[in-house]
């Protein structure tokens, strides 16, 4: 979308007929379609043309071998969310991102919308006063009945092998915690979670409810579900301060509610003008017309392209391996949380 990145090489399935096909569909020349990313990755070092970046956008199982040994051969690694399938993992991943100086984005899509990042900036810059309270939500309804036999995304997400032992806690629940997390620039010490399956034969959950406390006094409500009929995408916030209570939701994307005490409510929209600098940097359109989603991706990785190159931007308003341990302890903690009853566990606790 901003010219910022060109698709040179790449293993697309693990099915040979499906993997060339894909590349030829992709426009990748057939010499740069491999079998296995450990190819990849020693054939294109030896190009003076090779690969500066690599996108992990498999099942969740994949993620940690694949960016360890991209990181160890000297890439820049753009990976999907949850980073990992354990807290050790991911632990490892980010002192080793940190010891190559290896650049690293987790894609949690819904910070790269300009509102969320004007919401931000507002709770730091103390427009809403103390945080108090809030309330995240992410509601589906695509797993309210056993999904068809040939559904792959529903099979593997299903499978606790392939997408580890979280699965709506792991799919949606972390996008919520990220979100809030984000938003409110906090982070976890404390969770009460309980974790239920809406279908009885499941291996992993499909319905998250947990208790969360950020920056030791900051408690709020969690509740994230891929069996809600009749919701599409539900992903809502309310970050409730002093002053005011801010309020987000995915769905409507370009609008957010600042609410002060005692006073009528301002609906803030994604016009550049009206926001902060960040923010308005990541505003594609002029004020009225939509955008959403797929922006929201490519100002992550546009904003990714410049910290490759070193040419300066906001440190922290990254999702990078630092949010990837901070997910894997939400989900460790929440689904150890819920095995003792719902009791509260706390970040750094032995078990």
């Amino acid at each position: 979308m901003d010219d910022q990145y060109e698709l040179v090489a790449g293993v697309f399935s693990n099915i040979e007929q499906e993997n060339t096909e894909s590349a030829e569909l992709l426009g990748v020349a057939s010499e740069r379609c491999y079998a296995d990313y450990r190819e990849m990755f020693a054939v294109e070092a030896e190009r003076e043309d090779g690969i500066e970046v690599v996108v992990i956008v498999t099942p969740n199982f994949l993620h940690f071998e694949v960016a360890k040994a991209a990181l160890e051969a000297g890439l820049a690694v753009i990976c999907e969310k949850p980073m990992t399938l354990t807290l050790a993992e991911a632990i490892e991943l980010d002192q080793l991102a940190e010891s190559t100086g290896a650049p690293f984005l987790l894609t949690h899509t819904y910070s790269g919308y300009p509102l969320v990042q004007e919401a931000r900036q507002l709770i730091a810059d103390g427009e809403i006063g103390d945080v108090l309270t809030f309330s995240v939500q992410y509601l589906q309804e695509w797993l309210t009945k056993e999904p068809e036999k040939n559904d792959r995304q529903a099979a593997w997400r299903l499978d606790a092998k392939l997408a580890g032992a979280a699965g709506c806690l792991g799919d949606i629940g972390t996008h919520a915690f990220q979100l809030a997390s984000y938003i409110m620039d906090a982070d976890l010490t404390s969770i009460s979670a309980n974790l239920t399956r809406s279908i009885p034969s499941r291996q992993v959950d499909d319905n998250v409810h947990a208790t969360l406390v950020f920056n030791d006094h900051i408690r709020g409500h969690l509740w994230a579900s891929q069996t809600a009929p009749g919701i599409e995408n539900n992903l809502n916030i309310k970050v409730v301060g002093r002053k005011a209570t801010l309020e987000w939701s995915q769905e409507e994307p370009n609008v957010m509610w600042l609410r002060p005490y005692g006073e009528p409510s301002k609906r803030i929209t994604r016009r550049a003008e009206f926001l902060g600098e960040y923010a308005a940097s990541s505003t594609r359109t002029p004020g009225g017309h939509p955008e959403g989603y797929l922006e929201a991706f490519a100002n992550l990785y546009s904003k990714f392209a410049e910290k490759i190159r070193k040419q300066g931007f906001k440190k922290g308003w990254l999702a990078d391996t630092r949010t990837g341990v901070q997910g894997m302890q939400f989900i460790e903690l929440a689904i150890e949380s819920d095995q003792r009853g719902g009791e509260w566990v706390h970040v750094g606790e032995d078990a």
